[in-house]
């Protein structure tokens, strides 16, 4: 019987930011039977994996090896031998100091088939993340890539010193933060000017990004002044000085603000992303999950009878969206709500509604229950029978001052929300470490479950140092009287809102 073989594909991941990986190498992680990924791989990317797909991990930290190279190399052959397609995830470019090239030769001594999808490499990523063109037409047209920490087992140095420090207008050195002294040592004895650009980026291109600047004479001192540590990259040249005019990720006004994400992940992406791209890193934390109802049977029935009912009023995404799903199942569509007036609290539910065709005619300005009372007060609602599919556990004041109107209110429960704990060891282990900078609440129900979830004689110490944030003002009544300081409150209470509110209260300080 013939051997299987599978396939390996060695796959750059890119510098850290997750945006930058490649479209063939994310399809490489969506199909891949086994991911065997880097220290320095950005974790989002394994969400690319199935659900099925095994993840090892075999990264490298400051000499700590969860597996030797030979061991990687050893892995690669095996899980492939087995039939596997294995994605080997590499920070940055596989053939740019990762070790692919041995990766590969391995590979093809084993006579396993591979691939390489080249990746960014942080070469090229983090001086640009810090505003440092690598070449520019006025500076320089030539650029070096160099090891800043050669194989130990080498009997000498095959770096040429002399050409580096008198032949090449911009040098980028991976992997050289402990030896910047012996680098500076070297270019100015061959003759490099003491005086010569040098910046060092941090963590480049991920949320955590810092950049140091100075001189060959100067940098170690400013190092060693900031602490910087590995990962960094080390930039030389005159390019350097551009940096000052040129810098733009590490002016975002949320860069390095480590901010919890509460809200159900399915609602998350939007607010995620805003975030994000405003420079937060983000670590979601959903203490929901949103679900249907033990029985449909009510709402079904209530759908049956859409002609008897004067107003249809939703109160969330989600009670839009488990309406038409149940709407759809019964074989009917946006049609059947042709006589009936619908109202919505939000922009949000509003434009939900709009996915299905439905503008609604009533909007109140202020994204809450009372807002929506307030608007009908103009509107004779007395006698008319008014329709409230929403979740099981919301406020009572919207049916309560309806109906104190006149009006005939059917509640109906839509879907339920239920408390959920996604990524809560990591959760508490960050706000134990002060690593936290901020807690969003986009409702009550985030609040009590996230409250839940905080062992009761740590809650103080825990939260004492982090900002908290919640979407209006009737969640944070809630997280008062659940023991939280608020200390930001959207003034729409709205995603885009509470981002609103958070940036600039970053931004003062």
């Amino acid at each position: 019987m013939t051997e299987m073989r599978g396939k390996v594909y060695l796959v750059g991941a890119g510098p850290g930011d997750p945006g930058l990986i490649t479209l063939k190498g994310k399809e490489c992680i969506e199909q891949a039977d086994v991911v065997v990924y880097d220290y320095l791989a950005a974790p989002e990317l394994l969400g690319y994996a199935g659900e099925e797909a095994e993840l090892i991990y075999v990264g490298k930290k400051g000499g700590d090896h969860t597996l030797s190279q030979n061991g990687i190399n050893a892995l690669l052959v095996e899980k492939a031998g087995q039939g596997c397609v294995v994605t080997r995830l590499k920070g940055g470019d596989p053939f740019i100091f990762g070790r692919g090239g041995e990766e590969v030769e391995v590979l093809i001594d084993a006579g396993i088939a591979f691939e390489v999808v080249p990746g960014v490499t942080s070469a090229v990523a983090a001086p640009a993340y810090a505003g440092i063109p690598l070449t520019h037409r006025k500076i320089t047209s030539t650029v070096a890539f160099v090891t800043g920490h050669e194989d130990p087992q080498k009997e000498s140095s095959n770096i040429d010193w002399q050409s580096l420090a008198s032949g090449i207008g911009t040098l980028v050195f991976f992997m050289g933060v402990k030896n910047l002294d012996h680098i500076t040592t070297q270019l100015v004895q061959h003759g490099m000017a003491p005086d010569k650009p040098v910046a060092l980026v941090e963590w480049g291109t991920t949320p955590r990004q810092r950049t140091i600047t100075g001189t060959l004479g100067t940098i170690n001192a400013e190092v060693a002044k900031a602490g910087m540590e590995p990962p960094a990259l080390i930039v030389v040249g005159d390019v350097v000085g551009l940096r000052e005019r040129m810098k733009w990720f590490e002016t975002r006004p949320l860069l390095g603000k480590q901010i919890v994400i509460t809200r159900a992940r399915k609602q998350a992406s939007g607010f995620l992303k805003m975030l994000s791209d405003a420079g937060a890193e983000c670590l979601e934390c959903p203490t929901i999950e949103v679900a249907p109802p033990p029985s449909w049977d009510a709402l079904d029935k209530a759908i049956t009878g859409l002609p008897d009912y004067d107003w249809l009023i939703f109160t969330s995404v989600n009670g839009v969206t488990f309406f038409f799903e149940r709407l759809f199942a019964a074989d009917r569509d946006s049609r059947a709500l042709q006589h009936t007036h619908v109202a919505a609290i939000g922009p949000a539910t509003a434009q939900r509604l709009m996915d299905f065709g439905i503008r609604c005619d009533i909007i109140p300005e202020n994204y809450r229950a009372e807002s929506v009372v307030a608007a009908f007060e103009g509107i004779p609602v007395a006698g008319k029978k008014i329709l409230l599919p929403r979740a099981k556990e919301a406020r009572s004041i919207l049916p309560d001052e309806l109906t104190r109107m006149g009006a005939l209110v059917e509640e109906i429960t839509a879907y339920v929300t239920k408390i959920a704990d996604h990524n809560v060891e990591t959760m508490l282990a960050c706000l134990e470490n002060g690593d936290i900078d901020c807690l969003t609440f986009t409702s009550s129900s985030t609040v009590r479950n996230f409250k839940r979830l905080l062992p009761p004689d740590k809650f103080e110490t825990l939260i004492k140092k982090t900002t908290v944030a919640c979407i209006g003002p009737i969640t944070a009544e809630t997280a008062e009287s659940h023991g939280f300081d608020v200390d930001v409150v959207a003034r729409e209470y709205t995603i885009p809102g509470l981002y609103a509110a958070l940036v600039d209260h970053f931004s003062a300080d």
